[in-house]
């Protein structure tokens, strides 16, 4: 550490440079005021150590104060008489940081390098605690304005019922106090029209403020084109892709975002829908208590903003009547024990939870899968945000 001193007795200033030259220290003695002041313009220093002479207190504070001035970052350490600490108190009032009792033998040297380190050892953890303060307000601000565009207001077509849900990731830290994670999961349904439920889900690759943001950006995309009249799921999915590419903030690092794109006609109960490297739908047929993926593993195309050619298809199937369709993110079935990240909550989990629920409501069901999946880490928290929409045609 680099140490400033501002000493009064040029016999005790040998000594006290023989003690801190050492471990690297790099102490600067001077035995004049103006010649501390100097120096302490001359580069950055980890802690300041002053002599308060008790023949002029004012004076030691003037000092004290055009120090401060010089250096309001740095923490001063003051060394006083004991007959003097009492006058100490007006230093400490105006930003010293600690004191040492000072001898005329000089057998406080001993403990002079002790104090120092521990003195700027606290300033750091004082301002690591205030800079991660200060994330995390930033990315709980960040956290919010993500949660501010997920739906409340869900509307179904007639004759089906809908519920959703997203869930921040959490980790846990020293304490056990959980920590919500700002990410990059999105979940959007709305009405085109009395018979035309639009779904979407999107996963934004990484986690953190980046994947936040690049959800956010496809977000506000998407929700431009929604006048655009793209009832070709696939055509949709391309032009949001080309888009994308366009937008550094997604693709910057290698980022991506996966995408499943739906519409179902109310009417006739046809599901169309796009994948864009996102996991398939699943299909509970409630009556033979049977759960199946729609498609095959082949049918997601290229996620987006990866490349701005991607070619994408429209996948169609029927929904059965007395059935659940499960949308979501792969932060529900990768969930998984701290203690052993190889296992997974997975499709079994997930399909077991489904069968379980048969008879439940719809939003019983949906809680069944958050409860069932954040258990299965045994408290840790899911490492990944996690987005659930789940469908019933009555």
């Amino acid at each position: 550490m680099r140490i400033l001193v501002s000493w009064d007795n040029p016999q005790q200033a040998e000594l006290l440079s023989l003690f801190l030259d050492h471990d690297g220290n790099e102490p600067v003695i001077c035995t004049g005021r103006p010649e501390a002041l100097s120096a302490a313009g001359d580069g950055l220093w980890d802690v300041i150590l002053m002599a308060v002479d008790p023949r002029d207190f004012d004076g030691a504070f003037d000092h004290f104060e055009a120090l401060r001035h010089a250096l309001p970052d740095c923490p001063v350490v003051a060394a006083c008489y004991p007959q003097d600490v009492y006058r100490i108190a007006r230093f400490m009032t105006h930003g010293l940081r600690t004191y040492l009792i000072r001898d005329d033998a000089g057998d406080f040297v001993f403990m002079l390098r002790s104090i120092l380190e521990s003195t700027v050892d606290s300033v750091r953890a004082e301002r690591e605690r205030f800079v991660a303060e200060r994330l995390r307000q930033e990315v709980e601000s960040v956290r919010r304005l993500q949660e501010s565009i997920i739906p409340n207001d869900l509307r179904s077509p007639r004759g089906y019922q809908i519920v959703a849900r997203y869930e921040s990731s959490q980790i846990q830290v020293l304490g056990g106090q959980p920590v919500v994670m700002a990410g990059g999961d999105y979940y959007d349904a709305f009405m085109l029209d009395d018979d035309s439920l639009v779904l979407l889900l999107g996963d934004a690759s990484g986690h953190g403020m980046k994947a936040c943001m690049s959800i956010m950006t496809m977000h506000t995309l998407i929700r431009a084109m929604r006048n655009e009249g793209y009832r070709d799921t696939a055509a949709f999915v391309a032009e949001v892709n080309r888009r994308l590419c366009e937008q550094d903030i997604v693709a910057d690092e290698g980022g991506f975002i996966t995408l499943l794109f739906a519409i179902l006609r109310a009417d006739t109960h046809e599901f169309q829908w796009t994948s864009a490297g996102h996991p398939s739908p699943l299909l509970h047929e409630l009556e033979a208590d049977r759960v199946s993926p729609l498609g095959t593993i082949d049918d997601g195309g290229l996620p987006l903003a990866i490349m701005p050619d991607a070619e994408y298809e429209a996948h169609v199937a029927a929904i059965p009547p007395l059935s659940r369709l499960l949308l979501y993110t792969d932060g529900l079935e990768e969930a998984f024990p701290e203690q052993a990240a190889h296992l997974e909550f997975g499709r079994a989990g997930t399909e077991r939870v489904l069968k379980s629920c048969r008879s439940h409501t719809l939003a019983d069901t949906l809680q069944a899968l958050f409860d069932a999946s954040h258990d299965f880490t045994g408290g840790a928290g899911r490492h990944d945000d996690t987005s659930v929409v789940l469908l019933e045609r009555s």
